[in-house]
């Protein structure tokens, strides 16, 4: 099957009337994919932190089980950090989903294939790791069962967008850490809550 989904279109659609959803946006696309549909301080965008989007997403659902975690990495990502699938499944988030945005390439290095693109599939990995949710969404005809799933699905829910690889304009987040840490930490806690 042939992708025809386009990667910011997927994204927007995810973050649309977002409220307070947390976002944990994985390097490279993912984060600059969550800037472009309207940069948020409930965005935590990770730089040069590769693999570990899913187990920053985990930790966050676990400290605040009463807020839903929304993890948005590539597949590029998602290989590198298999095994943070089957930690997931044990903790059992019910609070976490986790949007793989499969373009079948890793993007911050050239665009050479992942092995997506040669038959992994992510969604088949998280069910053999105990997911309940775990499914591929190939067409638009998918993408709205697979954002409600996302949005309010017991979880840890996966769904694995498989989008067109394509070069697109950056849209970057800010690039301090300091910063990004301190506005979400506020955006999350209130006030005075980024002073240790």
């Amino acid at each position: 099957m042939k992708a025809t989904l386009r990667r910011r279109a997927v994204v927007r659609t995810l973050l649309a009337e977002r409220g307070d959803l947390l976002v944990v946006a994985g390097l490279g696309s993912a984060a600059w994919d969550c800037t472009a549909a309207g940069d948020s301080a409930l965005t935590f965008p990770l730089w040069g932190a590769m693999g570990v989007a899913t187990m920053t997403g985990l930790g966050l659902a676990l400290a605040q089980p009463k807020r839903r975690v929304l993890v948005i990495t590539g597949d590029g990502e998602m290989l590198m950090g298999l095994g943070t699938l089957a930690t997931v499944a044990v903790q059992r988030p019910g609070n976490l989903a986790i949007a793989v945005i499969d373009n079948e390439r890793y993007g911050e290095t050239g665009m050479q294939a992942t092995h997506t693109a040669h038959g992994v599939d992510l969604a088949a990995v998280a069910r053999g790791c105990g997911f309940g949710d775990a499914r591929v969404v190939w067409r638009g005809s998918g993408l709205k069962a697979a954002c409600r799933a996302l949005r309010v699905g017991a979880g840890p829910v996966l769904v694995q967008f498989k989008v067109v690889a394509e070069k697109l304009p950056l849209s970057l987040p800010p690039r301090e850490g300091a910063l990004l840490k301190s506005r979400f930490r506020r955006a999350l806690l209130g006030p005075g809550a980024d002073t240790e």
